[in-house]
């Protein structure tokens, strides 16, 4: 079975002629389309999907002849129609799919007359052509070779790197003000009052992944129906994040903070406006999620912002809680990566189909940081036109981060921790994509986040002789209360 990936190149009758490229699979064993657009020939397309062409007299004479044909799967291989269109005089088969594309497999040998090159292309690619380039087309197929590398990832890591420090640095101001309220009876209550941190124990650690575990295989068997909960959950947490982030910022400005009353409370009127916009940005996202052209930037904006408020507000009592974390889930992201192709049906693995929509399944879940590929490949028109960072890759490292962020500021340490730590993470993303690079398929970024950021947190308290206290936390850490 081979499922490599090309494109299809199509132009109108307009003039100036307007012009799209479609995903297609072919069997490069069968055969070898050229790398680049230079040269090409084109073919008038024939779009017959209202047959599967398996029976020659199906097709009028000369309907076909020295043109590209379109047809459904149907019944019969692949290489039986490839037969049947070769003789009528067809240059090139397509085949619409209403489902995922498959790989293209038959026995060859059978078939060694079969010169007539063949695809697999997408039923509503078919349908999207005609709307956007009419009913004359000229068609012409090509694969490009894939990059060794992508300057999307550029952006994914300065993204990435970018709120983990920031979420970090807010959380260590977030435990200074705290610090300065034990310090202060009078702002005490207050600021207790105004505390939002949740922290983390060991139990609640194994607790937090098995519901992991359990969500995800729940994802997997029900993923038609559950998409559409996790949706709503990323439109609701993300709204709250923005507000809770962009609040932050606006409580540094000395303008606007006039008030109005009601039920006995005050609110400021900006922070009401504030709200709205928040709340009408998560509704824009929702109902233009699908929308390729610039709903991604829309997603990593709201993502930032929950991955922020989640590092900020989840606190981690000790370092020996960030080492079960951190531990238990880079052993979840190995076993539903590498260890899961093994027990599937299918031998593909759980993590990369919920990620990718089981089943050909359009929605998609938005639990991670999108950037449009920038150089041109197949896969950009085929299943990865997106560099891709899940929140987890950000938000689990970003807890030690904020962590070590918290330590330093109760052990005056200046930033030492926060610093190494950030770099670790910076280090490990890097070591990420290069074996990306290398391997050229997706990888579980925890694999290398996690060891990088523990054994340098570890390697910076075992240098200033703190690992004991760096290891139990402080007192005040975990809660302290009169």
């Amino acid at each position: 079975v081979a499922a490599d990936e090309g494109i299809l190149h199509a132009s109108g009758s307009g003039v100036p002629p307007v012009t799209k490229d479609y995903c297609i699979i072919y069997n490069s064993n069968w055969v070898s389309l050229p790398k680049t657009l230079d040269n090409a020939t084109y073919w008038t397309l024939e779009n017959l999907t209202s047959t599967d062409l398996c029976s020659s007299p199906e097709i009028p004479s000369g309907l076909v002849k020295d043109k590209a044909v379109v047809v459904m799967r149907g019944n019969c291989t692949f290489l039986e129609k490839a037969r049947i269109a070769q003789s009528l005089g067809a240059k090139i088969l397509l085949i619409a799919s209403k489902s995922r594309l498959p790989g293209i497999s038959d026995n060859k040998t059978d078939f060694e007359d079969v010169t007539l090159p063949i695809a697999l292309i997408r039923y509503n690619d078919i349908v999207d052509m005609q709307q956007v380039l009419g009913n004359e087309v000229n068609v012409t197929l090509y694969s490009p070779p894939l990059p060794e590398f992508d300057y999307s990832m550029v952006v994914i890591f300065l993204i990435a790197v970018f709120t983990v420090a920031l979420g970090g640095y807010w959380s260590g101001v977030a435990e200074l003000e705290n610090l300065k309220a034990v310090a202060s009876p009078g702002e005490r209550e207050t600021r207790w009052k105004k505390e939002e941190n949740v922290t983390f124990t060991p139990v609640t650690v194994i607790l937090f992944v098995v519901i992991c575990c359990v969500m995800l295989v729940l994802l997997y068997f029900f993923y038609k129906w559950l998409v559409y909960v996790i949706i709503s959950v990323f439109c609701l947490a993300s709204a709250m994040s923005l507000y809770n982030c962009l609040a932050a910022l606006i409580g540094q400005i000395p303008f606007g903070q006039c008030r109005i009353s009601c039920s006995n409370k005050t609110i400021e009127v900006r922070l009401i406006f504030l709200a709205i916009f928040c709340i009408a940005a998560a509704v824009v996202w929702a109902v233009f999620r699908n929308e390729d052209r610039w709903a991604w930037i829309l997603q990593d904006i709201l993502g930032v912002a929950f991955c922020l408020n989640f590092i900020k507000t989840l606190k981690m009592p000790n370092f020996k809680s960030c080492v079960i974390l951190l531990g238990l889930l880079l052993l979840y992201d190995v076993f539903f990566v590498f260890i899961t192709p093994f027990i599937t049906k299918n031998g593909a693995s759980i993590m990369v189909e919920v990620a990718a929509g089981p089943f050909g399944n359009s929605e998609k879940l938005p639990v991670v940081i999108r950037v449009p590929r920038l150089e041109h490949s197949a896969s950009t028109f085929c299943d990865l036109p997106f560099s891709l960072l899940g929140f987890g890759d950000i938000i689990v490292p970003g807890l030690l981060v904020a962590y070590c962020r918290r330590f330093d500021v109760q052990t005056r340490s200046s930033s030492v921790y926060y610093i190494s730590c950030t770099i670790a993470y910076a280090v490990g993303m890097v070591l990420t994509f290069i074996v990306l690079a290398l391997m050229k398929m997706g990888q579980p970024a925890l694999l290398y986040l996690v060891p990088c950021t523990l054994i340098t947190s570890s390697l910076v308290a075992w240098r200033r002789k703190e690992m004991k206290k760096f290891w139990k936390g402080s007192s005040y850490q975990v809660g302290w209360r009169p």
